[in-house]
């Protein structure tokens, strides 16, 4: 605002500041924007939150309230999530640039290769866009599941980039790996649990190609924060070290040691303390050395994910923090790394990790509209005063009359008690409904008091910390906590959350955001604090006829699809089941999704995935590296995983008749009439079940 150049208005102009004596650093201040932002977020003298995009040419703070409000202007109702690929594109830079700088400064003799675990977010948009900026780094991505391995191998073609295979994998998710290997991609087959390894040796040795092999080791060290346990003695994933050197004497025997190239283990997501990841590092990279004594070729240290995000901006190992940088995590896993070789003669390995949370968490924000307010039962001023009141209730006018901040204690324990003992006298009959609302009235008067008094205090007395938290309001908001914040509601993680707009003035509300899903839990009612956690979020009074916006922030990872689609493992087979006449009965069966179909709910059109693998297959036949014999079974076995179950199925692929049991062909030969679909080819000898697909799916 341009000072008043006249003296006259002068007055008025200090009667404004007064008035508005709130501006946008205080609101940066008080929601710690500066501190979780990452210099994405911040606000504007307006008082707006504002995004940082830049593209090849410019940076720009765009305020969020002018989004949103484009969004109405086109017809866009909210809630809305709003992705932002501009942060995608600077967290993978980032995590990649500081590795590099690591290298350098140390001389480390081993490269950096990323990769990305798609189950943090598995939307189409996501995983094209790191497909795309990633090739500067030549960055990978991780599946976990086989519907994940699928979208990879349509969008990941890039020869020096890993794509790295977890999770329990049956016979068709081992083929398409191998095969895809065989096509010139950089497939790592990582071992959950021993019995996969003959399983993935006997499916090499009929496709006819050398498997690249890694190992997941169960770590003795803990990680720390709220997935410790994803590591040591009770982790459900990894080999203990008496199981790995069970797979390195069956390699030996087998003939395929050298097939074993990679250490791959996982500490944990979010680990908000850098020393847990320091000793977690060196435990995995002491077995790396013993493997390459083994006589294992090695070369490739997986560290996994567990790179935390600090979501309360406190920059501590709190676990919705973190108490280390990008850049200092790197150093860290590259000092730890070359001593450790150094010291035991062994060649530095590369290394990969999957950082998922850090990549994706700041790429999304969810914006909704707040509905209605409920306010707290607060009354400043006083109530009346009846003739002929009951003695309690006169007790709570004598309570109120005495209140001071030498007694609040005791004020507050006689308030309760004459409340509650006007509410048994009603319960009784002994008093009236107005003789209780107006105890109800004295009671919330007395509590207002008592809570301003408390903001004068130095040492608030126990009983009374929690007093701040009753007297909220109940801020209504577009929203579903369960489908857009499951973590939220689940784990009680902490988002940043705050109004985008109305900035330069002074929030006066303590409130609690409610969602529209008439549930108990649906409810968020702790948020960041540098501190501790807070109970009530500050916000501004809602004004007639004017909208009032309010933002989560950092839910690009798992928020998507958690809860939902993790893992893109969809909807199960359902069956119900009850007695008649003694004997169980199957009724009311419901088929599975495929893994087309949960493809489609994050934006995926299978027969583009199709075309996209097609047109690479095809690519490898003219380059001389498969046969057009072999295009077609790796087009078949892709159909048949789009046309199968998500979840762990049995699977023999067709071939000349061995003489033993029946096969079960997948059903991905369909074919359209006037009449209806018509399945073509669904079993070959045997029996098997699936939903079919319309033709145009392939």
């Amino acid at each position: 605002m341009t000072p008043p150049s006249s003296a006259a208005a002068a007055p008025k102009s200090s009667k404004r500041k007064v008035v508005n004596s709130w501006s946008p650093e205080q609101s940066a201040e008080l929601y710690g924007v500066e501190s979780w932002g990452h210099g994405f977020f911040g606000i504007n003298r307006k008082g707006h939150v504002t995004v940082r995009l830049e593209d090849d040419e410019t940076t720009k703070e765009v305020a969020l309230f002018e989004v949103i409000e484009g969004l109405r202007d086109r017809g866009t109702h909210l809630p809305v999530l709003l992705r932002f690929r501009d942060l995608l594109h600077s967290r993978i830079a980032e995590i990649n640039e500081s590795f590099r700088k690591a290298i350098k400064d140390t001389s480390y003799r081993g490269e950096y290769r990323g990769v990305y675990p798609i189950k943090v977010n598995q939307q189409r948009q996501v995983i094209e866009e790191i497909a795309e900026f990633g090739k500067r780094y030549h960055y990978g991505l991780e599946a976990g599941s086989k519907p994940e391995l699928i979208a990879a191998l349509a969008h990941m073609h890039d020869p020096e980039a890993y794509i790295i295979c977890n999770g329990y994998k049956d016979e068709e998710f081992i083929d398409l790996a191998l095969h895809s290997q065989k096509m010139g991609l950089r497939i790592m087959l990582v071992l959950e649990m021993p019995s996969e390894l003959e399983l993935i040796l006997e499916r090499s040795r009929r496709i006819g190609v050398l498997p690249n092999l890694g190992v997941r080791i169960r770590l003795s060290t803990r990680g720390s924060g709220h997935w410790q346990d994803s590591a040591g003695d009770k982790s459900v994933f990894g080999l203990n070290a008496a199981q790995v050197i069970g797979v390195v004497d069956h390699l030996k025997d087998a003939g395929y040691l050298g097939c074993l190239k990679m250490l791959h283990y996982h500490q944990g997501s979010q680990i908000p303390n850098i020393a847990a990841i320091r000793e977690g590092a060196t435990e995995a990279v002491r077995m790396y050395c013993d493997l390459v004594k083994e006589g294992a070729p090695m070369g490739v240290l997986d560290i996994g994910g567990g790179m935390a995000v600090d979501y309360d901006g406190s920059h501590t190992n709190f676990h919705s923090s973190c108490n280390y940088s990008v850049a200092e995590y790197c150093t860290d896993i590259i000092e730890v790394v070359s001593q450790i070789c150094d010291k035991a003669g062994v060649a530095h390995p590369n290394l990969i990790s999957e950082s998922g949370r850090a990549v994706v968490a700041y790429y999304s924000a969810l914006v909704f509209n707040i509905l209605d307010v409920t306010s707290a039962q607060t009354s400043e001023s006083e109530p009346a005063v009846p003739k002929n009141a009951p003695q309690n209730l006169g007790n709570l006018i004598d309570v109120n009359k005495t209140l001071s901040k030498k007694n609040l204690q005791e004020s507050f324990n006689d308030a309760v008690y004459y409340r509650d003992q006007m509410r048994a006298q009603f319960f009784y009959g002994s008093a009236t409904l107005r003789e209780r609302g107006l105890a109800e009235a004295w009671f919330w008067h007395i509590l207002t008091r008592i809570s301003k008094l408390i903001d004068q205090l130095d040492d608030i007395p126990e009983d009374l910390r929690e007093l701040s938290s009753t007297l909220v309001d109940f801020y209504y908001g577009n929203f579903s906590l369960f489908q857009s914040l499951p973590d939220s509601w689940a784990i009680d993680q902490l988002f940043p959350v705050m109004p985008i707009h109305r900035l330069d003035e002074k929030p006066r509300h303590r409130a609690v955001l409610a969602d529209i899903t008439c549930d108990c839990d649906g409810k968020i009612d702790r948020f960041i604090d540098k501190e501790d956690v807070a109970k009530i979020l500050p916000l501004h009074e809602l004004k007639p006829d004017e909208p009032y916006y309010v933002a989560v922030f950092l839910v690009g990872a798992y928020q998507e699809t958690l809860g939902d689609l993790h893992n893109l493992l969809g909807d199960t087979n359902v069956v119900g089941v009850h007695l008649e006449k003694g004997k169980p009965v199957y009724t009311h069966e419901v088929e599975g999704d495929t893994v087309a179909d949960v493809l489609t709910y994050v934006e995926f059109d299978p027969k583009e995935l199709v075309s996209k693998f097609r047109n690479f297959a095809e690519k490898a036949v003219t380059d001389g590296r498969i046969s057009p014999r072999e295009r077609r079974e790796i087009l078949d076995l892709y159909r048949a995983g789009l046309a199968g179950y998500t979840y762990f199925e049995s699977y023999q692929t067709p071939g000349p008749d061995d003489g033993r049991r029946p096969r079960w062909y997948p059903p991905f030969m369909h074919r359209l009439h006037s009449t209806g679909l018509e399945i073509v080819g669904r079993f070959a000898h045997g029996q098997g079940h699936r939903r079919s697909q319309p033709s145009c799916f392939y």
